[in-house]
């Protein structure tokens, strides 16, 4: 009988690192509890202490880390409720569980995922007793993906993908990146490229089934605060800087300034992507004497207003209905960028920065099909905005490409749900 590889040295120091930190596991939550950062009421969760019951039968556990990946795979736990299957969601913020407590579909269940120690990921797992493992895109904890491993149960990594970064970082430790992908039955990529890269690190099975992203349901919205917000801007040339991060405001300000010789009633509208950090870009805005007025505070929007701070939760689908031209967060500042799909699948004309590595391949179809400009700086931003304010027949056709380049990506919710098909006809046994 072979026997099965060791555990890499990085993944046993792991470990033991694991164990000897979680005796400061409770400050650390608790500091993140005063930070608005952690629910109080709910922290046995991040010890994998469920105070939900199981529900009877088979149960599949997805984990999505944040807002954008929950959203990626509502579709694919609509279709496992359609089949009759319980679904246990886990994520890791806050703000995805405000949004998913509103988003999930009827009888599925949201648990704040476990920190990354062996005995709380085994009591997770000893509560739920998943049948199917459905784990999106690109978070990888090693501890619970080894109990998941150990137990035999069926994982799959969906929708994945790999940013430049994290590829050539993973790239530095073969063995280890090796042996945790080894606990997925199967990586199913979000394109070509990025099933190439799993291969290369060392997956055993990986096939492109298409992003999820471009299969999820348009951004609800609430039609009375859609009707108000358009009012409000009326006839005004109008931006959207849609999930910015902290450094961006500061680029949201000069482009503003540049603009406003040639549209003096412009209206900046900011959405910051940690509605807790629109104190400080208030203050940038301030200083560069633009008029400020925020959502949260209900501040109107008024002639002189120049800068509409919409620092509410749940509400993009709400600023896209409302202003056609966005402009993509953390792709001048962090790195990365927000997802561009949301805004161009409700027909937005959509520019980013120079760093959207966490949506390359989307940003460029995007790209491709004459839905996204690529800018360089606030200057470069400053220009292609201006040539969009002037030109509504080009924002709309723009945004028209986005629509319809969004609408026929949809088959990747059906190509996923295919490829888990064998998985979920023979699931394990459970109660």
């Amino acid at each position: 009988m072979t026997r099965p590889p060791s555990r890499p040295i990085t993944l046993r120091l792991y470990g033991v690192a694991t164990r000897v930190l979680a005796t400061a596991a409770h400050g650390w939550l608790a500091r993140r509890v005063r930070r608005g950062k952690e629910d109080a009421q709910r922290l046995t969760e991040r010890f994998g202490i469920a105070a939900t019951p199981r529900p009877a039968g088979r149960l599949v556990w997805c984990h999505a880390a944040s807002v954008g990946e929950s959203l990626a795979i509502l579709g694919l736990i609509g279709a496992l409720r359609a089949r009759g299957l319980a679904v246990v969601l886990t994520t890791g913020t806050l703000t995805s569980a405000a949004l998913m407590a509103e988003r999930l579909p009827a009888g599925a269940i949201h648990q704040f995922v476990p920190l990354d120690h062996t005995a709380w990921a085994q009591r997770f797992l000893d509560h739920w007793q998943p049948s199917l493992v459905l784990w999106s895109e690109s978070e990888l904890w090693p501890n619970m993906l080894g109990a998941i491993a150990a137990r035999g149960i069926p994982a799959f990594l969906v929708n994945a993908r790999i940013s430049d970064r994290a590829f050539d970082g993973w790239s530095r430790w073969p063995r280890t990146v090796r042996a945790v992908l080894s606990a997925f039955t199967t990586v199913i990529a979000q394109s070509a490229e990025d099933a190439r890269r799993y291969a290369l690190l060392g997956a055993d099975h990986v096939v492109a089934a298409g992003n999820l992203k471009l299969a999820a349901d348009p951004l609800p919205h609430d039609v009375q605060a859609t009707t108000a917000l358009t009012a409000a801007i009326g006839a005004r040339p109008a931006w959207l800087a849609a999930s910015i991060h902290p450094g961006e405001d500061a680029v949201v300000a000069q482009a503003h300034q540049a603009l406003a010789a040639t549209f003096p009633d412009l209206l900046s509208l900011v959405a910051p992507r940690h509605p807790e950090k629109a104190g400080a870009m208030a203050k940038t805005f301030a200083a560069a004497g633009l008029a400020v007025a925020r959502r949260s505070a209900q501040q109107p929007i008024t002639p002189s207003t120049q800068v509409y701070i919409a620092d509410t939760l749940g509400e993009l689908g709400v600023l896209y209905r409302a202003c056609d031209l966005v402009v993509m967060g953390k792709s001048f500042a962090v790195g990365g960028g927000q997802n561009p799909g949301e805004p161009a699948k409700l027909g937005c004309a959509v520019i980013c920065g120079p760093d959207m590595g966490n949506f390359r391949d989307l940003t460029a179809d995007l790209s491709a099909a004459g839905a996204v400009n690529i800018v360089a700086d606030a200057a470069q931003l400053a220009a292609r905005l201006s040539a969009l304010l002037a030109d509504p027949a080009a924002r709309r056709r723009q945004g028209e490409n986005g629509a319809r380049f969004m609408a026929a990506g949809a088959a990747a919710l059906t190509e996923t749900f295919a490829i888990l098909e064998s998985a979920l006809a023979n699931p394990l046994d459970c109660r």
